[in-house]
């Protein structure tokens, strides 16, 4: 499913992968993780949601930052946390 008029999309800010080296959280607990989403808001980078922790999700949800994107080489897509949705 495609949201292309989300209206969180008027969240998303120019970022900067505040931690590119991996998960915030999960390099702070020395947990590990499977892929890596970075937050258009802030920058936040966390885990995804095949990750133990889901760190991303958490974010999303604390901080009201619903959109996502990968931060693998190679794709492009923008996820939606509260419509569950790609936009």
């Amino acid at each position: 499913m495609t949201t292309e008029s989300d209206w969180h999309l008027s969240l998303v800010r120019p970022v900067t992968p505040r931690t590119p080296q991996g998960c915030e959280e999960c390099l702070r607990l020395g947990s590990p993780w499977v892929h890596l989403r970075l937050c258009l808001t802030c920058g936040h980078v966390g885990c995804c949601d095949s990750s133990p922790l889901k760190h991303a999700r958490l974010h999303a949800a604390n901080d009201g930052h619903p959109i996502v994107q990968p931060l693998e080489p190679g794709e492009n897509w923008r996820w939606c946390y509260v419509h569950e949705a790609v936009v």
